[in-house]
């Protein structure tokens, strides 16, 4: 296999080749980089490269750092087809990149994988055989599954599950490299719908052909904890995936069902497609039961987050400022996108229902105005009162189609940052 070398120039191209981006001379390409957007301009250029059907690069010259090597990196990989990126740099820029994009890849690897392959249990299962394989003894974990979720009152993730003949899951993973009864430092939710339908509110088709990707958040939480990890992670963390498929049949949960959760508060069902708050209200209240010093749930929860901060950033949430500022450090210091979008105590208030505490929608298209925040706002009732709690509502963690920047499929946009947020 033939490999090309990659390399960054400040120098415009010949005039032969006109204004392009890319030049090539042999096995060599040049990215000639202009003043402004450097990590754009290489993310697009490595979109062309590939394109050309070059399936191994070696990047070389002093030009690369570790951002702009990963950025080339992100619009390199393709859902089909093997592929892969040499780095450059000492040995240590290499061993972090190289962690990176096998995290990264497993993240890639689950959102692409077909709904048929990825159940709910083995989506659990995948999940807690790598994070073993990484952590060896210090990682233990059990699968809570189907009938047992009810005995250990997991309403919303019993109920979003049981209209499916492969059951709903909980994977409750402890890495505790300290040993005994350390505090833990933070808690992971992710939202793991391996198939939504919408349910008996059943998406259109054209709505439907993504939604293997609804497992983004389990796969996000899953990968980055892998990350820090690998990184060297010396801080007990706790990870709750919440996995379940969102089908119609004669046991799936309807509109106007109540469900009573595990710390009392009552719901109103009125959208079946409003699922992924229901199932991570108990990974929530299960994180919150860990007394974690910071409470982080990723979910591809909403149309509202991607309609607000578009699909290359990641909208996050928290009733904590200092939080909120914290994250958009982490995120910058990686090269990630986060933008906070408002929520305030009056958000939990804004899916009412005359027959329960709240509902877990607003019956109208796309739940109304501020879908978004009215959704954290549904999240924040299962999360103990002032603890530190963040939502990252993961707009960026799937393209449906080709870009400039991205291939169709899993970005694994989030993953760099949450792995920031546990090694602080």
């Amino acid at each position: 296999m033939q490999i090309m070398t990659v390399a960054l120039t400040q120098d415009a191209p010949q005039s032969l080749w006109g204004k392009a981006s890319v030049t090539y001379q042999g096995t060599q390409a040049l990215i000639h980089l202009t003043d402004s957007g450097v990590l754009r301009q290489v993310q697009m250029a490595a979109r062309k490269i590939r394109a050309q059907g070059v399936t191994s690069v070696q990047l070389e010259g002093e030009l690369w750092n570790i951002d702009s090597q990963w950025a080339f990196s992100q619009g390199f990989t393709t859902a089909r087809g093997e592929f892969e990126v040499r780095w450059c740099g000492d040995e240590a820029t290499q061993t972090t990149l190289t962690h990176r994009f096998e995290a990264a890849s497993f993240a890639r690897m689950l959102v692409n994988e077909t709904p048929e392959e990825l159940s709910p249990v083995v989506l659990a299962n995948h999940a807690a055989n790598w994070l073993k394989a990484i952590g060896g003894d210090n990682v233990s974990y059990e699968i809570v599954e189907g009938q047992e979720l009810l005995e250990k009152q997991w309403i919303g993730l019993h109920a979003v599950g049981r209209g499916s003949e492969r059951p709903p899951a909980m994977l409750v993973l402890d890495f505790n490299p300290l040993g005994d009864d350390a505090p833990v430092s933070t808690a992971l939710v992710g939202k793991g719908i391996t198939f939504d339908s919408g349910g008996y509110s059943i998406k259109p088709s054209v709505g439907m052909l993504d939604m293997k990707c609804d497992m983004g958040g389990a796969a996000t939480v899953t990968a980055a904890l892998g990350l820090a990890m690998k990184a060297g992670l010396n801080k007990r963390v706790k990870l709750f995936l919440c996995c379940a498929e969102n089908l119609i049949s004669g046991h799936a949960y309807k509109l106007g069902d109540i469900l009573t959760y595990k710390n009392g508060v009552t719901v109103e069902v009125v959208n079946t497609d409003a699922e992924g708050r229901l199932v991570l209200a108990d990974g929530l209240q299960a994180a919150s039961d860990t007394g974690a010093e910071l409470i982080i749930d990723a979910a591809t929860l909403t149309g509202a987050a991607v309609m607000a901060v578009g699909d290359n950033y990641n909208a996050i949430f928290s009733p904590q400022t200092e939080t909120l500022q914290r994250v958009q450090q982490k995120a910058a210091d990686v090269s990630e996108n986060v933008w906070p979008l408002p929520l305030n105590e009056w958000h939990k208030d804004m899916c009412p229902s005359p027959f329960a505490d709240t509902a877990n929608s607003r019956a109208m298209k796309g739940g109304g105005a501020g879908g978004a925040s009215n959704a954290a706002g549904f999240l924040w009732r299962f999360v103990t009162p002032g603890m530190n709690w963040l939502h990252m509502d993961l707009a960026a963690a799937y393209s449906s189609s080709d870009s400039a920047l991205w291939s169709a499929g899993a970005t694994g946009h989030g993953v760099l940052t949450i792995a920031a947020l546990l090694e602080e």
